[in-house]
């Protein structure tokens, strides 16, 4: 039997990297970010139910340069996550389908979601920090 040579279907290094592209990774790494710190959420409780001594050491860490870090990161996970699914539905609804709605939009979730995790961290640093 002869076999046949198939097509290849193109990958990342034939197309060009769009901002519809980005959004959509960035949305599913996101993902996977949120359920991440779900976890760690799950065990920072976990260690205040444990006591005082387990709390103080989840405080320290968090409040470490990692930590916090950590902790901008998932914020902005989040409101990235959160900008980006009301877009979804917005075009679930029948909205933004034309291209350059959809790429303004695109951009108004990456930067929307920047400026959204400054306003949060501003209102925490205002506040005098994070616990």
């Amino acid at each position: 039997m002869a076999t046949r040579q198939r097509p290849l279907s193109p990958h990342l290094q034939v197309y060009r990297w769009q901002i519809q592209m980005m959004t959509s990774i960035i949305h599913r790494a996101t993902g996977i970010i949120l359920t991440v710190g779900a976890l760690l959420i799950a065990a920072a409780m976990l260690a205040m139910a444990t006591g005082p001594e387990a709390w103080d050491c989840v405080r320290r860490l968090a409040g470490s340069w990692l930590g916090l870090a950590v902790l901008f990161g998932w914020t902005w996970a989040f409101a990235y996550h959160l900008l980006n699914g009301i877009r979804h539905l917005a075009q679930d609804a029948g909205f933004g389908f034309s291209i350059p709605a959809f790429i303004r939009n695109g951009w108004l979730s990456v930067i929307g979601s920047l400026v959204l995790t400054g306003v949060i961290w501003s209102a925490v640093a205002a506040r005098g920090g994070w616990l």
